[in-house]
């Protein structure tokens, strides 16, 4: 659903279990986030991106397949 956040976690090498617990969110809860099941909240896709992406624009990490 997010191709370039899933793009830019292959780069680092992270895997979504990493990312929910680097962030603390429950590894089910992200799932569904990245699935597109349930939207990311601002301030969650603030934080991966201040965590684990500072080199990138949330626009960049959360655009969506087909946009």
């Amino acid at each position: 659903m997010y191709p370039n956040l899933e793009a830019e976690m292959a780069r680092k090498g992270l895997k979504k279990g990493e990312v929910a617990d680097k962030i603390g969110m429950a590894y089910q809860t992200f799932l569904d986030k990245s699935l597109g099941r349930t939207d990311f909240k601002v301030g969650e896709a603030k934080k991966i991106k201040r965590k684990l992406f500072p080199d990138h624009s949330i626009e960049y990490l959360f655009k969506k397949k087909g946009e």
